[in-house]
């Protein structure tokens, strides 16, 4: 089969290096992956088989990772891994919603046979598809192991992006940007917000100059997200088949993605003439971001670039409790966050190039919000935005 993997080997052993060297500072023998993007980033693998128990390992003494998951989807490891057949090993079919016995029984075993039953293991505690049950059984079957959180490990390894990645988070910007204005185009007064919706998905997959959005876009780690009048005072509602009002404010936080590297965006559009309490807010915000990417260089930390944003929004009367923004990079659903730096007080994690964030400047208040964020690469000249659309109150009339 023809299938072009996004990277090429060298750097798929830089990142196993870069593992394998926080495994021994934090004492671990093995890592466990069950997060999809960061079993992707060690590995190459893509498939939609995250539904189901699977897995990445990593051991200290061992040159190649293993693949661990249904036997059904092993030839799809071994299409997008590039890994050695010895080392893509698939469990028994069964098991799959078995009402006793689970995958990770196998995998247990899988790892006693190998002589690691005593490891000191690393797990994924906190990852989205790591369910009680998966951490029950895998405990169960490895009584004479040490069992500690990998603390996000390998997600932490992911922050800073390799040039590779960073032209991918670029395409992803222009999809993203690409995507966002044929959305503004269909919007409209009478048009129904999922008509709008449509319109996204189909230009997330389109992509822009042949480069494709693949299916995280058409599903995206994080699906599109539109709030209409009221609504706008929320950030997380999703579309209806209501028509869009003749005078209303809308906001929308859609993404681009390529190979599963996301660039996600929000703009706030007002049909007929927006009141000036909401245009003034829009400025406020569009200021507070450009202070923020100013000092988004490297060396400064996350609650500095937080403080900046905050320091602007406080000299005009306004509070963002919130965070105002997280890394972003390689994922796939539910999220596109990584799950490590954030822009927040408290966060001291210090800025490195390469580092990206969505700096979601959403201020949300009793009957109304507003937001223009940005996507964002850490540079020496402060935070290089991945996308180009109008940065300001976006008035349809």
């Amino acid at each position: 089969m023809n299938y072009h993997r996004p990277f090429g080997p060298d750097e798929y052993a830089r990142r196993l290096v870069e593992t394998k060297s926080r495994m021994d500072a934090a004492g671990f023998d093995l890592m466990i992956c069950q997060d999809p993007a960061n079993m992707a980033w060690l590995t190459g693998f893509d498939g939609w088989s995250f539904y189901v128990p699977q897995a990445v390992l990593v051991h200290a003494w061992e040159e190649r990772p293993i693949w661990f998951g249904r036997a059904q989807d092993a030839k799809a490891a071994l299409i997008t891994t590039g890994l050695p057949a010895s080392n893509i090993v698939g469990y028994s079919e069964p098991l799959i919603h078995h009402p006793v016995g689970h995958p990770f029984d196998e995998l247990a075993e899988l790892i006693v046979s190998r002589g690691w039953g005593a490891a000191r293991i690393a797990v994924e505690l906190d990852a989205h598809y790591y369910t009680a049950r998966c951490h029950a059984h895998l405990t169960r079957g490895l009584s004479d192991a040490k069992l500690r959180d990998s603390g996000e490990l390998v997600n932490w390894a992911r922050l800073v992006k390799s040039d590779a990645e960073l032209g991918l988070m670029r395409e992803a910007g222009r999809i993203c940007s690409a995507t966002m204005d044929r959305a503004l185009a269909k919007i409209a007064p009478g048009v129904p917000q999922y008509e709008v919706i449509a319109e996204v998905y189909h230009a997330q997959v389109m992509g822009v100059e042949g480069k494709f959005g693949d299916y995280t876009s058409l599903c995206p780690s994080l699906c599109p997200l539109i709030q209409v009048g009221e609504g706008t005072s929320t950030p997380h509602l999703t579309w209806t088949d209501e028509p869009l009002p003749d005078n209303t404010l809308i906001m929308m936080e859609i993404a681009g993605a390529r190979h599963h590297y996301h660039a996600p965006l929000t703009r706030t559009i007002h049909l007929g003439k927006p009141p000036g309490k909401i245009v003034e807010l829009t400025k406020v915000i569009v200021e507070g971001v450009d202070a923020a990417l100013e000092k988004a260089r490297p060396g400064v930390s996350c609650e500095e670039v937080e403080a900046v944003w905050q320091q602007v929004l406080n000299r005009n009367g306004i509070k963002k409790e919130s965070r105002v923004g997280y890394s972003i990079g390689l994922n796939y659903p539910p999220d596109w966050g990584e799950r490590t730096a954030s822009l927040r007080p408290g966060d001291k994690t210090e800025l490195q190039a390469g580092m990206c964030f969505h700096f979601q400047s959403g201020v949300w208040l009793e009957a109304y919000g507003a937001a223009v964020s940005e996507p964002f690469v850490v540079t020496q000249s402060g935070g290089e935005r991945l996308c180009d659309v109008r940065r300001e109150l976006i008035v349809i009339d």
